[in-house]
């Protein structure tokens, strides 16, 4: 008896190669990184999206896989936090070590850490609920963990820009008493939320066997509807994280 389509497309995926051991092992080898490209798909997910999420098309037909299989992503966005939260130790900071333990507490528990857990989340809600039927003569195709966590970096990096980079710039500003600080930072919190969950939808929204992808931009009704009330009772996120981490 011959195989149908289907379980033709689920052999080829159990026997494809593992994503995860060449990509760790081109972390280690910067000369196999693609940094010019990194670069620019860090400058377009702040201005273009879109064309990012375009060009993970072009990527799925050329190399049969969602997710990158370059980690300088992830390396660049690494050391972009690191020298971002040195900043910020060196304007807060007491002491060295205090600024190590800020500088790993930020890396590996609200990058790494929380990423994983993200995009575990999402792998498993896409692949669980949101996946279309598939049919007898189409292969069966389920989101990838290593996408589900290239989505989240994506999503990350502009609200890294606005959070880290720009809420540095304004600190002096936002950390003043008073409506108009406290306005201004919950802007700017709403802005970097928001736009982090409408990356995440466009990264799942590309994806052809998915559907009810508007699931993904919920989070920001709730942003918008919680933001007025932040604001009314004085809350200033800006001064709660920084008194957070440096007291």
């Amino acid at each position: 008896m011959l195989p149908t389509t289907a379980s033709k497309g689920r052999g080829a995926a159990r026997s494809s190669p593992p994503l995860f051991g060449p990509y760790l092992r081109r972390i280690v080898k910067w000369q196999q990184m693609d940094i010019e490209y990194t670069f620019w798909q860090m400058v377009h997910l702040c201005t273009s999206p879109k064309v990012v999420y375009q060009h993970t098309k072009y990527h799925k037909q050329t190399k049969n896989q969602w997710a990158r299989d370059d980690p300088a992503f992830v390396v660049i966005l690494i050391l972009f936090l690191v020298f971002a939260t040195s900043a910020y130790c060196a304007a807060y900071g007491e002491s060295a070590s205090h600024a190590a333990l800020t500088i790993t507490s930020v890396v590996f528990f609200h990058f790494l850490f929380a990423g994983i857990v993200l995009a575990t989340l999402c792998w498993f809600l896409t692949n669980s609920y949101l996946r279309e039927e598939p049919n007898s003569h189409v292969v069966e195709q389920r989101v990838e963990w290593l996408y589900a966590f290239d989505v989240h970096c994506n999503s990350f990096f502009p609200a890294f820009v606005i959070l880290y980079v720009l809420q540095y710039f304004l600190s002096p500003l936002l950390v003043a008493h008073g409506f108009f600080p406290a306005l201004l930072s919950n802007l700017l919190f709403v802005v970097a939320i928001s736009y982090y969950h409408y990356l995440n939808f466009l990264g799942y929204d590309v994806l052809p066997f998915l559907d009810r992808t508007t699931f993904f931009l919920y989070p920001i009704g709730v942003v918008i509807i919680l933001s007025p009330l932040m604001i009314l009772i004085g809350f200033n996120p800006t001064r709660y994280f920084l008194s957070l981490y440096f007291g």
